[in-house]
């Protein structure tokens, strides 16, 4: 085979360091708040390099990147639909009382000999259920991060508890837009995507809550009375009853039929809306009065209405159980797709230009056996993660460069799609300029070099990943000849 040009491959980097200095300027100036806006707009500019290089040095017609970037983005139609849909979730689960619910009841629970394990598995509950490690570390982790100092625990490892739990959440929660992100582009169904994910999944929370087992058995640690503060202002603001759990088990069984996951989040909103009718009567009128005059079911109608594509945020008389009870509703979700659709464009132009492509070929002598296919793919996602310093922007690229290499070894898609999520979702927070690390370290006060050492999940996941394609454990090939270690 010939070797490719030099030129082409140097050329082929130019838009991908012009996106990296500009999304490290936008880290600089907005922190975590590139999201909304400075991060799209490096993500245009960076095409439109990549655009004017490759129409003037490799003359590629206009009409082939028309054709790529209306692909590219035919492609997350559905996953749009799915972040909408999350985004109503979030909001009828909160102010229907269901994620109240199961935050009081959860941390309930907590005993100062075990607290690590179950900081990790509430925080791993929480994010499973309304599908944002953000949103937990926010709320529920800021309140186990006050405990643990009051027990004596050091900061870096109450930090590391709740981020290992967090992400195990995110990471395979059907709400979760990264999830959802990671299934949509590499063509996978959601559902099988998660199920997939498992294997690698559970062996890490597993090994994660084991080593906080074993560290909170050999502290001393004082009583956790400060939860009574959630506890209680949870239970006088909303009618929390175990009833409530109904609608997150009626969500399970339905994903365990396996039925598509528009049809699921579509029914469990309705589920969690009717819920908060019957349930938080006074919450849905107290919503729905801040937005009209009329009375009766009017009123009723625009609160839940509210509830699902608005910001909705409650006045509970104590600032930290005030954001622990808002939701962002499908709106909220509206950076996230803004986003993905100019990602889709940066990466159409990419791959139109023929650069996507010059970028492989360097991977490709590392992907000939099955591990070093899976263990390019978790390095480029971890790595990706420091680059540009977003874990969206690392999935869809890291999948992007990989999706053509693994079709033509004749690998599932799904193997792709749980390497990127082994790797590019859950090492996000460990990097002190990206801005997962800066948002986590400025939540729980802890420097992101602190915490880090103590994210058990967050490191062992990019290692099991490697681990499990060693042994070949579920991955079929297609093509012929037998899979390599």
């Amino acid at each position: 085979m010939a070797k490719r040009p030099l030129s082409r491959l140097i050329i082929s980097l130019i838009p991908i360091l012009t996106l990296v200095a500009l999304l490290a300027v936008d880290i600089s100036i907005f922190g975590s708040d590139a999201i909304y806006g400075a991060s799209q707009v490096s993500l245009l500019f960076s095409a439109g390099i990549c655009v004017w290089l490759a129409m003037w040095l490799f003359k590629v017609p206009w009409a082939d990147f028309e054709v790529a970037i209306k692909g590219n983005v035919s492609d997350v139609t559905t996953a749009i639909v799915i972040l909408f849909l999350i985004g109503s979730i979030s909001g009828s689960w909160t102010m229907s009382g269901i994620v109240p619910t199961f935050i009081y009841y959860g941390i309930k629970i907590i005993s100062p000999k075990v607290f690590l394990l179950t900081a990790c598995v509430i925080c791993a509950l929480v994010s499973l259920m309304v599908g944002s490690s953000w949103t937990t570390i926010a709320t529920i982790g800021v309140a186990l991060m006050g405990i643990g100092k009051a027990e004596g625990f050091s900061e870096g490892i109450v930090a590391g508890a709740i981020i290992s739990g967090a992400y195990f959440g995110d990471k395979i929660s059907p709400l979760s837009d990264t999830t959802v992100l990671a299934s949509s582009m590499n063509k996978v169904p959601l559902f099988e995507h998660i199920r997939y994910m498992l294997f690698t999944t559970v062996p890490s929370i597993i090994i994660t809550l084991i080593l906080f087992l074993i560290i909170g058995l050999a502290h001393p640690a004082a009583d956790a009375a400060t939860v009574s503060k959630y506890t209680d202002i949870l239970g006088a603001r909303f009618n929390l009853s175990p009833w409530l759990m109904v609608v997150p088990v009626l969500t399970a069984v339905m994903i365990a039929r396996k039925m598509p996951a528009l049809v699921v989040l579509g029914l469990s909103t309705i589920l969690a809306a009717a819920a908060a009718v019957i349930f938080q009567p006074g919450i849905i009128h107290e919503i729905g009065a801040g937005l009209t005059d009329v009375a009766g079911w009017k009123v009723t109608f625009t609160g839940v209405a509210k509830t699902l594509y608005d910001t909705v945020a409650l006045e509970t008389g104590d600032m930290d159980v005030n954001q622990l009870v808002t939701s962002r509703g499908m709106t909220g979700m509206m950076n996230t797709v803004y986003l993905i659709i100019c990602a889709m464009c940066f990466g159409a132009a990419m791959k139109a230009s023929g650069m996507l492509k010059e970028l492989a070929s360097m991977i490709v002598p590392f992907t000939k056996r099955r591990s070093g296919l899976v263990a390019s793919t978790v390095v480029t996602g971890t790595t990706l993660n420091g680059i540009v310093s977003d874990q969206y922007l690392s999935i869809i690229l890291t999948s992007s460069i990989f999706k053509d290499i693994y079709e033509k070894e004749g690998y599932e898609g799904r193997l792709l799609s749980r390497a990127v999520e082994d790797s590019a979702t859950v090492t996000s927070p460990l990097y002190p300029w990206s801005s997962c690390g800066m948002t986590q370290a400025t939540i729980l006060s802890v420097p992101t070099v602190v915490y880090l050492p103590f994210c058990f999940f967050n490191i062992i996941s990019p290692l099991m990943s490697f681990i499990v394609a060693l042994t070949g454990y579920k991955i079929v090939r297609s093509v012929r000849k037998e899979p390599q270690e």
